[in-house]
């Protein structure tokens, strides 16, 4: 099945069946598509945390607006983006490229000086919003994954952040969560959603064409 026909398929789910889980082996892949995604200058600004513990999952349930669909679902990832841009962190990802690619260190000064002096200066909460849009791009790239696979998924924004982040001790990681996806299979007596027609705004309302 193609990925147009895989993201037809796919919906965000609203009921998981509990007793169904996703393979490590699919989980392994849906995450690698997350990790191979595309970030502002190759940073990677975010991680996945993945949370398959049935106890952790049950504490952090009442953060989000369904509970039920977070603790029915085979596995959470929580998408964690950096909490600031830093010196260190962008010359630990550069000396890791110029390592691998038999290169130099400070191969790309010149370059990383100029990100240096347009993020350092900036606020936190300024770096945090530029962090964040990365991790969107690793979403979408998990979501998309996970529907080649058939495994379903619900992406969750509606979330306390502030008590993920203290449940799975962010701060001390330097990461602050941005988005939570869950990952299962549909129940397909609760899932109210999945007898519903897939509703998108047409083609020539959705793409303005300069020719």
């Amino acid at each position: 099945m193609s990925l147009i026909e895989s993201l037809k398929w796919r919906h965000a789910v609203k009921a998981y069946d509990p007793t169904k889980k996703v393979s490590e082996e699919d989980l392994d892949k849906i995450v690698e598509a997350a990790r191979l995604a595309p970030t502002s200058s190759g940073l990677q600004q975010y991680r996945i945390l993945i949370v398959a513990n049935q106890e952790i999952k049950e504490k952090l349930s009442p953060s989000v607006l369904n509970a039920e669909v977070m603790r029915d679902c085979s596995h959470v990832l929580v998408f964690a983006a950096w909490d600031r841009y830093t010196e260190e962190r962008i010359d630990a990802i550069y000396n890791r490229t110029t390592d691998e690619r038999d290169l130099p260190r400070g191969r790309f000064n010149s370059y990383t000086d100029k990100i240096k002096e347009i993020y350092l200066k900036e606020t936190a909460d300024e770096n945090f919003v530029h962090t964040a849009r990365q991790s969107y791009i690793g979403f979408a790239m998990a979501i998309a994954e996970a529907a080649e696979l058939k495994v379903d998924t619900t992406p969750a924004e509606g979330f306390d952040s502030a008590l993920v982040d203290e449940l799975l001790e962010l701060k001390a990681k330097g990461l602050k969560s941005v988005t939570l996806l869950y990952l299962g299979y549909r129940d397909t007596e609760k899932d109210w959603l999945s007898t519903m027609k897939k509703v998108r705004n047409p083609t020539d309302e959705f793409v303005i064409e300069y020719k």
